[in-house]
């Protein structure tokens, strides 16, 4: 999936789930998926709702994040870290892990990658991929 739908994203996420409960098997990215979603105890009652789940709205007037947006950005970095891509994320991650737990890394790493996205759509350009990595080696103590 390298342009799915919000649809898409949204029954990937439930689907994991669902099999992660039945004790199903899972395949490729449902793996990290659904260990993501066992650290988010707070999405577990949506995501066994899959017909609420794709309904629902989550805009910054509601004061929730979307679920969604957050589990695919844990899925995008973990991702980045396994393959080392921007080249330099894993020393940083490593360095993050030095002082932090798996989850509070990684949430490090997320915010800079919501920044770095932000900055993007912000301006009309593409994604800095320097000032990506300085914001998560900055945020690492580098």
């Amino acid at each position: 999936m390298f342009n799915p739908s919000r649809e898409q994203v949204r029954q990937f996420f439930c689907e994991a789930w669902r099999k992660h409960r039945e004790r199903s098997i899972l395949e490729g990215a449902e793996v990290v998926a659904a260990d993501l979603i066992v650290e988010h105890p707070e999405y577990h009652a949506l995501l066994e709702n899959p017909a609420l789940a794709l309904e629902q709205e989550f805009t910054p007037e509601s004061g929730q994040m979307n679920p969604f947006l957050h589990l695919s950005l844990h899925l995008a970095v973990a991702e980045q870290i396994s393959i080392d891509q921007p080249f330099g994320i894993l020393s940083a991650y490593q360095a993050l892990r030095a002082r932090l737990d798996v989850h509070a890394a990684e949430h490090a790493i997320i915010e800079c990658l919501g920044e770095t996205i932000w900055r993007a759509q912000r301006d009309g350009g593409a994604i800095d991929g320097a000032a990506y990595l300085d914001c998560v080696r900055r945020a690492a103590g580098r």
